[in-house]
């Protein structure tokens, strides 16, 4: 009986991670999705965007770390007497990568509009299906419908 438990223990069932537990709702179909009037440009992600920030932050902290490698190399090399230039040289350093920080915040932000214009688009577009294809109702308290029509004129 032992031995039983013992080679069950050994073959565990795999574990499944979350992906596995979802089942096939996150895998993709091969097709793009269709929604009615609205363009498949509308749907793409902004992956271009995202990857320029990402480059311009990483320039930013390059530049930081540009910034102490040239303050240690200028102490090292001639002491307190590199301090001013050191002062000039940090603070064009240090404004140049907060610019480019700042840059890689406003791509964010690009991203951020763009998805904000995408929902637009998308609830335009629903809301134009919805009334062109909505059927005309009359008003409800008979506003819209005559109420007596007149007599046709013609010859006696």
């Amino acid at each position: 009986m032992s031995e039983l438990r013992r080679e069950r223990d050994r073959s565990a069932a795999p574990v499944k991670g979350p992906i596995d537990r979802l089942g096939d709702a996150l895998k993709p179909d091969g097709e793009p999705v269709e929604i009615p009037d609205i363009r498949q440009s509308d749907l793409e992600p902004y992956v271009g965007l995202r990857y320029l920030s990402k480059l311009f932050k990483l320039m930013g902290v390059i530049l930081g770390l540009l910034l102490v490698a040239e303050i240690v190399t200028g102490v090292v090399a001639q002491g307190s007497a590199a301090i001013p230039t050191l002062l000039g040289e940090a603070s064009r350093l240090i404004v140049l990568a907060g610019l480019l920080w700042g840059v890689g915040d406003l791509a964010i932000l690009l991203i951020d509009v763009g998805h904000d214009v995408r929902a637009a688009r998308i609830l335009l577009a629903r809301q134009t299906h919805a009334v062109a294809g909505a059927p005309k109702r009359e008003p409800a308290n008979g506003a819209g419908t005559p109420t007596s029509t007149p007599p046709a004129s013609g010859p006696v």
